[in-house]
C-alpha cells in the first residue's frame, strides 16, 4: 500500500532507506547540510516527517516550527539531540533504530580493548617512526580477565557474547532488569555499579545520556577502579567527567582509557587527549557500511509502518 507525505533528511543517511520511501510514495527531500536557521524557518512546516543522525539538534523552537509534523525520526541509537518532551506535547511520534548498531558499536569497543590491552596505535605510530620499542610493549591478554559491563541492553549484551568467546569473565550493572536469559546464557555477575568498578579488568559503558547518567565516572567513581584497569566508552561523553579521567589517567590511578566519545564533540580538551595511555576515536562506533544501512532501512520501514498506520 503506497503513503503520501513529505519527509526532510537533515544529516547524512544511507540510500537504502531513502529508496525505500520513495517506493513507498514519499517525497523525500535529502538536505545532509541543512543549518538550524533553515529548520526554523517557515518551510519546515511542509513536511510530515523529519529524519536526523546525530549532527542535528531537533530542539522545541524547531518542534515549534514544524506545525505537520507527525513524526521525528533519529537513525542511530538514542534521542539525546531531539526534545522528546517537547515532540510529546504536540503529539508527534518520535522514533530510533536502536537494533541497527548494537553489532557495530560493540566490535568497536572489543577492538578498543584489545588496543589497550596490547598498546597497538603506539606501537604501529612507533613502528612507523623507525622505532622498534619491543621491549616496552608488554601487554596483557583479555583470556580470564573480568569485563564489567555498565548498561546490558543490546549493546552491552552483544559485548558479552563476544567477550564470552574470548574467555572473559563477565560483571554486568543496569538499573534495569538484565535479561535472564542472557545471565544463564554467558554466567554474568550481576552486582551493583561500585562493586563492578571495584572488581573489573575492563570496563565498557553503554548506558544513555539522562541527567542521572551525566558523570556517572567521576574522580570518585574512578577511584574505585583497579590501577590496572582500562576505561572504554562508546556510548555517550556526558557520562564521564573528562578533567577527573585527566587525573586518573596522569597519575596512574587507572592504566589507560578508550573514548568514542567525548562532552564536545570535536573534542577540546587537548590535555586530556595528548596522554599516551589515551586511545581516542572520532564517534565512530556506528559507522559501518552494514550498521548505517541496517539503521537507514529500519528507520524507513518504521516510517512507512507508521504512516499505514501499522504500528
Amino acid at each position: 500500500m503506497q503513503v503520501s507525505g513529505k519527509v526532510l533528511i537533515c544529516d547524512s543517511i544511507d540510500q537504502a532507506g531513502i529508496d525505500s520511501m520513495k517506493r513507498a510514495g514519499l517525497t523525500v527531500d535529502y538536505k545532509p547540510e541543512i543549518k538550524p536557521a533553515e529548520l526554523t524557518s517557515s518551510s519546515v512546516k511542509d513536511y510530515d516527517v523529519i529524519i536526523v543522525r546525530s549532527r542535528t539538534k531537533i530542539t522545541k523552537e524547531v518542534i515549534d516550527a514544524a506545525a505537520n509534523a507527525k513524526i521525528i525520526a533519529r537513525v542511530g541509537v538514542g534521542l539525546d539531540n531531539v526534545d522528546v518532551r517537547a515532540a510529546e506535547a504536540k503529539k508527534i511520534r518520535v522514533i530510533n533504530a536502536p537494533e541497527a548498531a548494537s553489532v557495530a558499536v560493540a566490535e568497536l569497543a572489543i577492538g578498543l580493548m584489545i588496543s589497550l590491552a596490547r598498546s597497538i596505535p603506539r606501537a604501529d605510530a612507533e613502528g612507523k617512526r623507525g622505532n622498534w620499542i619491543k621491549k616496552e610493549l608488554m601487554g596483557t591478554q583479555l583470556s580470564g580477565k573480568y569485563l564489567g559491563i555498565v548498561g546490558v541492553g543490546n549493546i552491552g549484551r552483544n559485548i558479552g557474547r563476544m567477550a564470552k568467546a574470548l574467555r572473559m569473565n563477565l560483571i554486568g550493572y543496569d538499573p534495569y532488569p538484565i535479561n535472564r536469559e542472557f545471565i544463564s546464557e554467558t554466567g554474568m555477575i550481576v552486582t551493583d555499579l561500585n562493586t563492578l568498578l571495584e572488581s573489573s579488568d575492563f570496563v565498557t559503558c553503554h548506558v544513555p545520556a539522562t541527567p542521572e547518567t551525566r558523570h556517572m565516572f567521576n574522580a570518585e567513581r574512578l577511584a574505585k577502579m583497579k590501577p590496572t584497569a582500562y576505561l572504554v566508552n562508546t556510548s555517550r561523553g556526558e557520562i564521564i567527567d573528562e578533567n577527573a579521567l585527566y587525573e586518573a589517567l596522569k597519575n596512574g590511578k587507572i592504566a589507560g582509557a578508550a573514548l568514542d566519545v567525548f562532552e564536545i564533540e570535536p573534542p577540546t580538551n587537548k590535555q586530556l587527549l595528548s596522554l599516551p595511555n589515551l586511545i581516542c576515536t572520532p564517534h565512530i562506533g556506528a559507522q559501518t557500511k552494514e550498521a548505517q544501512e541496517l539503521a537507514s532501512t529500519v528507520i524507513a520501514e518504521k516510517v512507512i509502518q507508521i504512516l499505514r498506520g501499522v504500528i
